[in-house]
């Protein structure tokens, strides 16, 4: 070890006094004034070459921590570990040979050895130390500039943002919509324009435009309090004709209850009629076109033609608003929904959805009541009701009559759900002619249409027609008081023209339920005087009774048998041989003639599949129909066609048993007038009666 290093090595007694000041030191790092402290120590002895005081003492190392080569230093450093690893290894040696009277040199040198280690250390702490000082001071330098830019930068843009509102600022003259110039310098006075001054200068310029303004305004405001004037004047004098007018209104009532003997006595109810125009103005727009039409046709044409509003008048003032409700079924309607779930909590989805199907079918409190009386006293009453959300017009009927005649094979002719059937061809009502409507019951889970029928009405759509609603018209679904026009009088003939049609087929059947089959005088010169067949039995059957048959498939493949018509089946005797006779009626009969499927079983069965003659007798009642009615009325054509069916076997059996005389005794004798049994290859039978004459013969 070199003298220096010896030099710096220190008493035990100083040892001690150096730890204690060590100790005081770091109490005095933790203080917050140690650095102050330490700085007025330097500053107060040491300076001036005098002896230099305890606290220049305490802080010696610390201040001559910088003055000193870190080289050296670490070469001091590692001096002493190599000599401290030195004498422990020769302690070692000494107290394995056994020789320990130089081990307490050797330990001493060890401790000053760990003495120098322990100053070298507390010089790399203080040189730490400094590090981190005048890394903070730097650091505070970089944040003390880095607050400082970030202020140049805040000021930079708020200036920024004022030099852009000084380049975005307009004036309140903008909003002003001034005159043109050409149209200032017309109109404005010389000593408002000031053309040699403003013409040349645009800020004088907009001065005199808007002092021009202001004159404008002026004289405006003048004549704006002049026509007020004016106005309360005249309002004054409209108020005073009004409460004259008022003061009329008892007058005239009581003018009107003295007339109304009279107008009871000359049938004319102007009372009524006015009170029935007064409510048809809450009728919704399709209603009020039927009602509009409706009357004026039957002022015009129809004296049997009644045309009455019904319903509650209360609900239907109220029903405007309640309509709005319908159409704003969006997130609005969903927002209500869940307001309300929230104020009951009784009510559960299922009951919110009930709700929402109740007011699709929901009905307009006003119905309009048409009343279409026949000469014969028989009325059929229509109800129309408008279907709020839905926007279509439905019909209910029902019949007045004045005898009624219920046959047990037709008693539903007159039935609400088929008395309508077919009035125009293909309309059965079932189904709404607003394809919309379809989409809007799907939405909610619904049936079909046809399931609410019983509830709501039937949708022809003829209804909509007379109500001037054409679905088939994409473009548009208004309400169309021309459009009603046009289909009024057709409907309102062809609806008298079904209830007497069915009246008529009423009484046919009947009289056929009685083995009776009448015909009417007029008729009766069609058919020779004695037929020997006679009905025997009439029965009703259905479509797939009759689709059974293996004869009438081809019937049924044609589309000529559908589920509105009517079936019925009859058995028509002549002796032995006996003729099932199947009917099928349509059901805008009898526009449509009943169409005759017959079946003979004598001596076998024989029908239009293995038999010539009855497909021959079938096409003589069948296409040949037109012979059986006159133009005033075809309503007794079924019963014709039955006749003329019975007349038909009667030749088919006289002719098939002279034609077999060699098998012995005739059955059927020979009671028509032919001139020939047979003609032709098919050897076809004489069908044609022919009235003049009075005999058979061959088509």
């Amino acid at each position: 070890m070199s003298s220096a290093d010896t030099s710096e090595i220190k008493a035990p007694k100083e040892l001690k006094d150096k730890k204690r000041r060590r100790t005081v030191k770091t109490e005095a790092r933790s203080c917050p004034e140690s650095k102050k402290w330490r700085a007025s120590a330097t500053a107060a002895g040491g300076g001036d070459g005098s002896k230099p005081s305890a606290r220049t003492l305490f802080f010696e190392e610390e201040n001559n921590v910088s003055d000193r080569d870190i080289t050296k230093d670490l070469e001091m450093h590692s001096n002493a570990c190599g000599e401290f690893k030195r004498i422990l290894l020769k302690i070692k040696d000494l107290k394995a040979s056994g020789k320990t009277e130089d081990v307490e040199d050797l330990r001493i040198s060890a401790a000053l050895q760990f003495i120098v280690l322990k100053k070298l250390n507390r010089l790399a702490h203080f040189r730490c130390q400094k590090v981190r000082e005048q890394t903070n001071t730097a650091k505070q330098k970089i944040d003390e500039h880095h607050l400082q830019l970030q202020n140049l930068l805040y000021e930079m843009m708020h200036l920024q943002r004022e030099i852009t509102k000084c380049l975005q600022f307009k004036s309140k003259d903008k909003d002003i919509n001034l005159v043109s110039e050409e149209e200032f310098y017309q109109e404005a006075p010389a000593e408002i324009s000031k053309p040699e001054l403003t013409k040349n200068d645009e800020h004088h310029c907009t001065l005199a435009r808007l002092d021009w303004e202001l004159e404008q305004r002026k004289s405006l405001s003048e004549k704006l309090r002049n026509a007020k004037g004016e106005r309360d004047q005249i309002h004054k004098e409209i108020q005073s004709k009004k409460d004259y007018l008022d003061s009329l209104q008892p007058k005239l009532n009581s003018i009107l209850q003295a007339t109304k003997p009279v107008q009871e006595y000359l049938g004319m109810p102007f009372d009524a009629t006015r009170e029935q125009h007064r409510i048809a103005t809450y009728l919704p727009r399709p209603l009020y076109v039927l009602y509009m039409q409706a009357t004026a046709y039957k002022d015009a044409c129809d004296k049997h033609l009644s045309v009455t509003i019904e319903g509650d008048i209360e609900a239907a003032k109220t029903m405007e608003d309640a309509s709005l409700e319908l159409d704003e079924d969006t997130d609005s309607d969903q927002e209500e929904t869940e307001k309300t779930a929230q104020k009951h909590r009784r009510k559960t989805t299922r009951d919110l959805m009930s709700e929402k199907r109740q007011r699709l079918l929901k009905k307009h409190p006003l119905s309009i009541l048409l009343k279409v009386g026949c000469q014969d006293g028989n009325t059929l009453h229509l109800t129309f009701l408008y279907l709020v959300a839905l926007e279509v017009v439905t019909v209910s009927v029902t019949l007045d009559l004045d005898t009624p005649i219920v046959p047990i094979s037709g008693g539903d002719l007159l039935s609400p759900d088929s008395l309508l059937t077919c009035l125009y061809p293909g309309q059965t009502g079932t189904d709404t002619p607003n394809q919309s409507n379809n989409f809007a019951l799907q939405r909610l889970g619904m049936k079909e249409f046809s399931s609410y029928i019983a509830e709501v009405g039937r949708p022809y759509l003829w209804v909509q027609w007379l109500c001037g609603l054409n679905f088939l018209d994409e473009s548009t679904t208004t309400a169309s008081a021309t459009f009603s026009g046009g289909h009024m009088t057709t409907t309102i003939k062809l609806l008298r023209r079904r209830l007497r049609a069915r009246l008529s087929l009423q009484k046919q059947l009947l009289s056929i339920e009685r083995n009776c089959v009448p015909v009417s005088v007029e008729y009766q010169n069609l058919f020779p005087t004695k037929i020997s067949a006679a009905i025997c039995q009439w029965r009703r059957t259905t479509l797939a009774d009759f689709a059974a048959l293996k004869y009438t498939e081809a019937i049924v493949q044609e589309g000529q048998a559908k589920d509105t018509d009517l079936y019925f089946t009859g058995t028509i005797e002549h002796r032995s041989a006996k003729m099932t006779v199947h009917t099928v009626v349509s059901a805008d009969y009898p526009v449509t003639p009943p169409l005759l499927v017959v079946c003979i079983n004598w001596k076998m069965q024989r029908h239009s599949l293995n038999d010539e003659n009855i497909r021959d007798m079938q096409a003589e009642v069948n296409i040949h129909y037109d012979e059986l009615v006159n133009g005033k009325s075809r309503d007794q054509l079924l019963t014709n066609q039955l006749q003329r069916l019975m007349m038909c076997f009667d030749v088919y059996l006289e002719t098939e048993s002279n034609t077999n005389v060699l098998e012995g005794p005739t059955e059927f004798a020979r009671e028509k007038v032919f001139p020939r049994l047979t003609k032709g290859p098919e050897r076809g039978r004489p069908y044609k009666y022919n009235p003049q004459l009075g005999f058979f013969s061959h088509r």
